[in-house]
């Protein structure tokens, strides 16, 4: 009988060490290190009946001898998903969904592997057969390319990949699995670290696309070791309160897109419906024209969105004013602040700001400087903004407004919601001819309070 090697890992960062110890030297977190059963594998292939001798030995090419040609990626039949991932599901990529409890992970994948017209296996750790057929029912319950495995041990699921040879395998969650070649619990630092690794080598020889399910701990990142972000070809994060109907999906790392790219659903009780205005959601209804408000056109990656920015300005009840940003920079804010008090004129220091992008997302985009700022002075003199403006440029400190990059595909976003005047920066090179908004060029803030004042 082979004797039983154990090791002490960290449950946070994975760190490996040789002897307990009460705090990890890596992450610094306390009580995080336990001990795990750790077993040498004899054998670490996904394939069953595979022996070394058979493998082919990977040669170096040159890259111009490489061909690509029969790589395309594969339509994943849903438009926000596609444009997150930078065109489609690339063949022998390992993809990883992380998000909060009851957030809609499964539901997303279920919902795409219903739709594929390829052959797909969706394997679960967590439902049974019948637990997921109900889940089915309410999206698409005549799909005739997905088959359900209720199965948590790797070699078993590979023997099942063996004989269905699916396209895409999905895999709900990775903290489920585990592997006769690691002796310790599923759900572990060497479960899951064991469990990736022959995931990869599966993908990468079959050319099969496979997407993985992450838990989250209660600080929001994906459980297990740091180390599988890193395995992984790309990694997506589904975000959105529970208590709301609307979804993002992020990229978080993307070997083969951007990572600025945003997709957006909503909650259904038939499933997830992709919102393809996304400017429906993040511009709020309202009957009359309220002061505080005011309309920014951003870009998340190659999409444009008109945003809703809210403002609060009120005289300080309390000594200190207060200084509150909701999906904004708060120091960005407290710099906006800042211009304004030194350029402008306006006695700020003593009055409370809260700040509020609608729709619950957070904008990094230096062009909703501008919105910021004509929010901030709509509230303090309780001046309304019109509907019809909306703002696209960045300020900098000395109060000038500073060109933004693609104006073109901003001015086009705000023209065809029916906006009728935009507010850029006077250096912007603008090609649009024959345009039917009004392209309001301004150099400074002090120009901007002549048009809300």
């Amino acid at each position: 009988m082979a004797k039983v090697k154990t090791a002490f890992y960290c449950q946070n960062c994975g760190a490996q060490y040789a002897k307990w110890q009460g705090q990890c030297n890596s992450c610094k977190q306390w009580n995080t290190i336990a001990e795990e059963v750790i077993q040498k594998p004899q054998k670490n292939d996904w394939k069953s009946n595979s022996s070394t001798t058979s493998q082919r030995t990977s040669k170096p090419l040159r890259i111009n001898e490489i061909d690509v040609t029969q790589e395309a990626r594969l339509n994943m039949q849903d438009t926000e998903f596609n444009r997150v991932l930078g065109g489609g599901m690339v063949p022998g990529s390992l993809t990883l969904l992380g998000g909060e409890p009851g957030i809609g992970k499964s539901t997303l994948l279920l919902q795409i592997a219903l739709q594929l017209p390829y052959k797909t296996l969706y394997v679960s750790g967590e439902e049974s057969q019948k637990q997921i057929k109900m889940r089915a029912e309410r999206v698409d319950p005549n799909s005739e390319n997905c088959f359900i495995l209720t199965e948590t041990k790797t070699q078993n699921i590979f023997k099942q990949v063996e004989d269905l040879e699916p396209d895409i395998v999905v895999i709900d969650s990775i903290q489920t699995l585990h592997s006769d070649y690691i002796e310790s619990s599923a759900g572990s630092i060497s479960q899951i670290k064991e469990c990736t690794t022959e995931l990869i080598k599966f993908a990468k020889e079959t050319a099969t696309p496979v997407l993985l399910i992450g838990h989250i701990t209660k600080d929001g990142h994906i459980a297990g070791p740091k180390i599988l972000e890193h395995m992984v070809d790309t990694v997506l994060q589904f975000e959105g309160d529970r208590n709301h109907v609307f979804r993002i999906l992020r990229a978080h790392k993307n070997r083969f897109g951007s990572t600025n790219e945003l997709g957006i659903y909503e909650m259904l009780g038939s499933g997830l419906r992709q919102v393809s205005n996304p400017s429906e959601i993040l511009i709020s209804e309202k009957d009359g024209e309220l002061s505080g408000n005011a309309i920014s056109a951003t870009l998340e990656g190659m999409r444009p969105l008109m945003i809703e920015v809210q403002a609060l300005v009120s005289t300080a009840v309390y000594g200190t004013p207060q200084r509150s940003a909701t999906g904004f920079n708060a120091k960005r804010l407290n710099m906006l602040l800042a211009v304004l008090e030194k350029r402008a004129g306006f006695r700020l220091g003593a009055k409370d700001v809260f700040l509020n992008i609608t729709g619950g997302i957070s904008v990094d985009d230096p062009a909703i400087d501008l919105a910021v700022v004509a929010a901030i002075l709509s509230s303090n003199e309780d001046v309304p903004i019109s509907s019809d403006f909306c703002f696209a440029a960045e300020v900098g400190l000395s109060g000038e407004v500073r060109p933004v990059q693609r104006v073109d595909q901003r001015i086009q976003e705000a023209e065809k919601l029916g906006f009728s005047t935009i507010f850029v920066s006077k250096y912007n090179k603008i090609s649009l001819k024959n345009s039917s908004i009004k392209v309001q060029l301004i150099t400074k803030v002090e120009d901007l309070t002549s048009f809300l004042i």
